[in-house]
């Protein structure tokens, strides 16, 4: 998802949500949910039409959530779900825009979030919680303990948003056009002198290649010193400066010699795809059996990581603080975390499960190691044995614009 943070109007907001009200009736002329039983909350959502707002790059996901989740939510709870492709940007500045009316039923129900954007959008009021407490499969399937699921990027989640999927950070390239893969940072720069204006990365703040470079300075200036990091620009500066003068020395070696860089990861990698570029970069850990299956890559395809390891985090789901539907949205994302629902997203999408895999039973874990992770992935264990935290969320886009003042075309 791409990424902004959004120049929000507090005061405003506040103003407006306070006209929303916070308890007694919502706009549908509902009971409060926070005063409604998991039972309740599915009787009230029947018939009821659901808006999932998210990114809309990625078409096997789009095809999944409307042919498979969508009706599943119909058979089963009688919701409608409607999906709403949208960057979350502009999600976040939509909401903003509608609460700052005095919307109470608004359009918004469901979002695709994290990092950054979760920490803006709860500290401004514009999020509905904490309701994860209320939804049995958060109870009974999710560690509700582990910091893949009350931190995100480093912030506390504290009920707001519920996980959707895992995801960690790898790179992809065909073997049979460059058999060394680079374990380093130092093996990459080789790597891309040897491949001049056959590499390159998307442009910041594009969710991956920020994961990309927020990557290249925890292999070089380590990952310890960010996790508590005062949010102080010219702190993270000095603190990030040798990365930023390797990514300098990259440039000239990139696609463009560095001097611009592609709008999106979609089109890094359709670039690589069509073979333009010899390297891509995605969060997507097992997205490159998928695509070799599908013949988007070709079947020498393979994925690798540094030995130092890659970042991964957890993506969630939350709900707008002025949904009119926050009863059928509770329903939608508890589904979303059932083993079966997990499952089949394992299976087809190929997405690391949210769920806790020791609280599954026999029947449920079966489900999971039946999936085949297919061709070119590497092998779960290894994958996580070297999955690195993210930072704080208040570092990235710091980050993000002392990249663009200090890296691009320099």
């Amino acid at each position: 998802m791409k990424k902004n943070i959004l120049a929000l109007a507090l005061a405003a907001l506040m103003l407006a949500l306070a006209a929303c009200g916070g308890g007694g009736k919502s706009a549908a002329g509902q009971a409060d949910p926070a005063d409604m039983s998991f039972e309740e909350l599915t009787e009230a959502a029947r018939g009821t039409t659901v808006t999932f707002y998210g990114w809309g790059g990625d078409e096997l996901l789009n095809q999944w959530l409307d042919d498979v989740f969508a009706p599943r939510m119909k058979e089963k709870y009688d919701i409608t779900m409607e999906r709403v492709p949208m960057d979350i940007d502009q999600v976040l500045s939509q909401l903003s825009g509608e609460i700052q009316a005095g919307e109470e039923d608004g359009s918004i129900d469901m979002i695709w979030i994290n990092g950054e954007n979760f920490q803006s959008a709860k500290e401004n009021g514009m999020l509905y919680g904490p309701f994860v407490d209320k939804l049995p499969s958060f109870q009974q399937y999710i560690d509700a303990e582990s910091e893949d699921v009350t931190l995100d990027f480093a912030y506390p989640i504290e009920g707001y948003e519920a996980p959707y999927g895992k995801a960690q950070m790898v790179l992809i390239a065909d073997t049979a056009v460059t058999p060394d893969l680079p374990k380093n940072t130092d093996e990459l720069m080789q790597f891309v002198q040897a491949n001049p204006g056959k590499v390159t990365y998307p442009a910041l703040p594009d969710f991956t290649g920020s994961v990309f470079v927020r990557n290249i300075i925890y292999d070089i200036c380590g990952y310890e010193q960010f996790l508590d990091m005062e949010p102080d620009k010219e702190t993270v500066r000095a603190a990030i400066e040798p990365a930023l003068e390797y990514l300098r020395q990259l440039n000239p070696y990139l696609w463009n010699e560095g001097k611009t860089f592609p709008e999106s990861s979609t089109t890094v990698d359709n670039m690589f795809a069509d073979g333009e570029l010899v390297l891509n970069v995605t969060y997507e850990a097992y997205s490159t059996s998928v695509k070799i299956e599908n013949g988007t890559y070709t079947p020498t395809t393979q994925t690798f990581q540094f030995d130092k390891g890659t970042i991964g985090n957890t993506n969630f789901m939350a709900i707008a603080a002025n949904s009119g539907n926050k009863a059928g949205a509770m329903v939608a994302i508890n589904e979303m975390m059932t083993p079966e629902v997990q499952a089949d997203r394992y299976k087809v999408l190929k997405v690391l499960p949210v769920v806790d895999y020791d609280k599954l039973s026999d029947e449920q874990k079966a489900a999971f190691d039946a999936v085949e992770l297919g061709a070119g992935n590497i092998p779960q264990d290894e994958l996580l044995s070297k999955r690195l935290p993210e930072m704080p969320a208040e570092l990235v886009p710091i980050i993000e614009e002392i990249w663009l003042e200090e890296v691009v075309g320099k």
